[in-house]
């Protein structure tokens, strides 16, 4: 410890130098932590967005109307039915479930309260696929879905609008001015990704969407998606192929004829994204390891000055005893000194920086405990490894030319 000591008082002798010897590795370190938080985000997003979706997901759409050219945007189509989703379902091997969807938003009002939310039309199997679950009561039925109930399913922020702390169980509410029985509650999921409030949904069944509450096209059969799950992320690529085949058969599609349908892999398209980030990461963090190489530079030419004004100091240490590998432990010590100091300062403005992300962009930067170990461990070797030379010199000096130096 009396070493350190040492080391810091000569350090503080020169504060200014000192600071300004350190500003290469504060910055290098500060971004590097920053570049890691960002790299970190990015996974998490992604892992949150596989929560909000589903996992080994692919979205079945129709295909854009074709009109004078001029392609519409994807889902506005009216290709899909219910039965696509069943056939889906029951003549592929890849493919572990369906869900279709129909989707509208309006107005449910219960009592003397009223909320406007979205409104989902399904089967029972949207729940596994979006990774959902019920906390009370029951999911309706593929019953229900057959015979178009009026009977709904509602999120926690529903609930807690039209009913407040009471239990919504089998209670009556109007969806459209239709009246739906409550079946369940769902799990709350809180907020996506994106900020957007997952509990702030009703399902009901499709049938009934289609009937009741919303129509795609001019058929009542049509839905606005399918979604389709693999049954593994092996399968992923295999279930798109059977999904395509079947689709084109089903719709008798001439060979060479277009798609009238889009398929999605989101699973791959969500890797794709986390893939893109982290190597822009890596980039960014490898630029940002520039300035630790500019650190460390900075620190060996600061620590050659300061072999050279403390000759005299040197000889004088020297000739009362001091060994060469004392001399030269004292100097390596002040390098690596003044090397963790900087890197503890970048840590910090990183840690500032990746909170200042995540609170103005709203993106999860988080800064793990292995980045900073990583941090503080570079910066420990970026101090051995340029202070070595500056050491290795002083070391090395002649104690008695060494006090003969003014």
């Amino acid at each position: 410890m009396e070493i350190v000591k040492t080391a810091l008082r000569s350090l503080l002798a020169n504060r200014t130098r000192s600071i300004l010897t350190m500003l290469g590795i504060i910055i290098g370190v500060g971004a590097v932590i920053t570049m890691v938080a960002v790299g970190r985000g990015a996974t998490t997003q992604v892992a949150g967005l596989m929560a909000n979706f589903g996992e080994n997901l692919i979205i079945v759409m129709p295909a854009p109307p074709n009109s004078s050219g001029a392609r519409g945007a994807a889902g506005s189509g009216a290709s899909l039915t219910l039965s696509d989703s069943e056939a889906l379902m029951n003549e592929t091997f890849s493919v572990l479930r369906t869900a279709p969807e129909v989707s509208a938003s309006g107005q449910v009002i219960y009592g003397n309260n009223n909320w406007n939310t979205s409104i989902t039309g399904s089967t029972p199997d949207i729940l596994p696929v979006r990774m959902m679950s019920i906390e009370s009561g029951v999911c309706f039925s593929d019953s229900d879905v057959r015979s178009g109930a009026k009977v709904c399913v509602i999120g926690k922020t529903v609930a807690k609008e039209l009913f407040g702390y009471a239990d919504p169980v089998d209670a009556t509410i109007r969806i459209r001015n239709i009246p739906f029985r409550v079946v369940g509650v769902l799990k709350s999921k809180g907020a996506n990704s994106f900020g957007m409030d997952q509990d702030d949904i009703i399902f009901v069944p499709v049938t009934t969407a289609q009937r009741r509450l919303v129509r795609v096209g001019s058929r009542v059969d049509t839905v606005r998606r399918i979604n389709v799950q693999a049954r593994s992320r092996e399968l992923l690529e295999t279930a798109t192929e059977e999904v395509k085949t079947l689709l084109r058969q089903r719709h008798k599609l001439a060979e060479g004829a277009e798609d009238d349908f889009d398929i999605r892999d989101l699973t791959q398209n969500l890797e794709s994204m986390a893939s893109m980030a982290s190597i822009m990461s890596l980039l960014l963090g490898a630029i940002a390891s520039i300035s630790l190489l500019v650190g460390g530079i900075g620190i060996m030419n600061i620590m050659l000055v300061s072999v050279s004004e403390r000759t005299r100091e040197i000889g004088i240490r020297m000739a009362v005893g001091a060994r060469p590998s004392n001399v030269r432990i004292q100097f390596l010590t002040e390098a690596v000194v003044l090397s963790i100091l900087g890197g503890s300062i970048g840590i910090s403005i990183g840690f500032g920086i990746s909170s200042v992300i995540a609170h103005f962009f709203k993106w999860p930067a988080s800064v793990s405990l292995e980045s900073v170990v990583l941090a503080v461990g570079f910066s420990g070797f970026v101090g051995v490894f340029f202070g070595f030379w500056p050491a290795w010199k002083a070391s090395n000096l002649d104690p008695i030319v060494a006090l003969r130096t003014d």
